[in-house]
C-alpha cells in the first residue's frame, strides 16, 4: 500500500526537469554547442569570491566538533543577527534576530509556513504566473490551492480578481517578485494597492489574511527598479528567503523565514512555522552554511552578465517579432507563443534542441519561459532558430 498523491509526484518529474534531462542526453548525442537549454534556472554567475574565503576561514579556524554539531532548531543567533542587522541597515526593517527561522531553502520554508496556516478548509491565493511547486507545496500541506488569473500583458496583479476570489476561507496569498516566470517585478503601486484590499477583506471575514512574500530573486533587478520591503507595506506579511539566486549558492540549501513581529499573532504564527518545520523532521539548517552567511550577508551579486543577457534576450525577440512584459528582474522572459499554443510550440523548438518551457504550469497557458542564465554565445547562437521557428 502507497500514498498514491506521493507516487504520482514522484513518478511524474516537472516539465522543467523533464526538459533539462532532456538537454542533457541531446548533448551526448549532437554535443553541447548545438543545443539551447533555456530550461533550468540554475545561476550561470559564480558565488562571490568571498563566500569561497568565509569557508576556507571557517574550515581553518573552528573546531571541528562546533562547527559540524546540531545548532538550535530556530538557527545559530550569530547568523540570525547578522541577517537582521542587514535588513535594518538596507530597509530600515525593525527587525529582531528573533524574528528569523533559518532554513534549507526557499521550498521547505514554503512548506512550513503553509503547514502552519493549514486549517480545514483553508485556502491559498497564487496570482499566474507562479512557481509551479507551490501547487504541490500547499496541498500536501492541506490546503486548498487557488489561482489567480494573469494581469495580461503587463504580469501585474489582476486586483479586480483577487477580490473576487478572497474568501472567509481565504489563510494567505503568495507573492513572487521578481517574479518566476515572468521576470515582471511587482511596482509598488501595485503592492499598496493590494495591501488595502487585504487589509478591508480581513476586517470583513474578521481573521487576518497573511501575504506570504517568496523573494529568492530579491537582489536580481536592473536599472535601478525597486523591490520594496513588502512589511513596511503590508504587516501580515512573512518573508520566505533564499541564498541560491542571491549568491549562486543553489545546491547549498540555505535561506530564512522572517515573520514580522507587527503581524497579527506573530509570535504564534511563528511557533506554529516552528511546529510545522518539526513535523516535517526539520532539526535544523546546516551549520556550516550557517556560518558563512553570517560572514556574508553583505554581499550582492554581479548583474553585469545577467544584464547583458536579459537585454540581448529581449532585444533579439522583440526584434523578430516575439511578445513579452519587459523583464526588470530574477533571469526569465515570459513570451507569448506564436500559435497560441505553448506545449505545441516548445515541442517545435524541442525539434531544433531549443529547449523552452511551456507555461501551463506556470497557471498560464499560452506563454512559454526562457531562462537567460546561459552563455551569452549560446544566446547569440540561438536566435536564428528563434527566427527560423517564427517563420514557420
Amino acid at each position: 500500500m502507497l500514498n498514491e498523491t506521493a507516487y504520482t509526484l514522484g513518478s511524474n518529474r516537472s516539465c522543467i526537469r523533464e526538459l533539462f534531462e532532456y538537454g542533457r542526453k541531446q548533448a551526448a548525442i549532437v554535443g553541447p554547442e548545438n543545443v539551447f537549454d533555456y530550461s533550468l534556472g540554475n545561476p550561470s554567475i559564480p558565488a562571490p569570491e568571498e563566500v569561497n574565503q568565509a569557508i576556507r576561514d571557517i574550515l581553518a579556524d573552528t573546531d571541528s566538533l562546533a562547527l559540524h554539531g546540531y545548532t538550535s532548531a530556530v538557527g545559530d543567533y550569530e547568523t540570525r543577527k547578522a541577517i537582521s542587522d542587514d535588513l535594518n541597515c538596507r530597509y530600515d526593517a525593525r527587525t529582531q534576530p528573533e524574528d528569523f527561522f533559518l532554513g534549507c531553502g526557499a521550498a521547505p520554508e514554503l512548506v512550513s509556513v503553509f503547514r502552519a496556516l493549514a486549517v480545514p478548509g483553508g485556502e491559498i491565493l497564487a496570482i499566474a504566473p507562479y512557481f509551479p511547486e507551490y501547487k504541490p507545496f500547499a496541498e500536501e500541506s492541506g490546503l486548498i490551492f487557488r489561482v489567480v488569473p494573469p494581469d495580461l500583458p503587463d504580469f501585474q496583479i489582476n486586483l479586480t480578481a483577487v477580490e473576487s476570489m478572497l474568501t472567509p476561507h481565504t489563510q494567505a496569498l503568495i507573492l513572487n517578485s521578481p517574479n518566476n516566470p515572468s521576470g515582471v517585478v511587482y511596482t509598488r503601486q501595485t503592492l499598496q494597492a493590494l495591501a488595502e484590499l487585504l487589509k478591508k477583506k480581513a476586517a470583513e471575514f474578521g481573521h487576518p489574511i497573511y501575504l506570504i512574500s517568496d523573494e529568492p530573486y530579491r537582489e536580481l533587478v536592473y536599472g535601478g527598479v525597486e523591490v520594496p520591503f513588502v512589511p513596511h507595506i503590508y504587516r501580515d506579511t512573512v518573508i520566505c528567503y533564499s541564498y541560491s539566486k542571491s549568491l549562486s549558492l543553489p545546491g547549498e540549501r540555505i535561506g530564512y523565514i522572517y515573520v514580522s513581529a507587527q503581524a497579527a499573532d506573530s509570535k504564534k504564527l511563528y511557533a506554529a512555522i516552528a511546529g510545522a518545520a518539526r513535523g516535517c523532521g526539520h532539526v535544523c539548517a546546516p551549520s556550516l552554511w550557517q556560518k558563512v552567511i553570517a560572514r556574508c550577508t553583505h554581499l550582492r551579486p554581479d548583474l553585469e552578465s545577467y544584464d547583458r543577457n536579459r537585454k540581448a534576450l529581449y532585444e533579439g525577440l522583440t526584434a523578430l517579432g516575439y511578445e513579452m512584459a519587459k523583464p526588470d528582474g530574477a533571469f526569465y522572459l515570459f513570451v507569448k507563443a506564436p500559435g497560441g499554443d505553448a506545449a505545441a510550440f516548445s515541442e517545435k523548438a524541442k525539434k531544433k534542441n531549443l529547449l523552452l518551457v511551456p507555461g501551463d504550469d506556470f497557471g498560464c497557458p499560452g506563454y512559454f519561459r526562457v531562462c537567460y542564465c546561459v552563455s551569452y554565445d549560446m544566446i547569440q547562437r540561438s536566435l536564428p532558430v528563434f527566427a527560423r521557428l517564427l517563420q514557420e
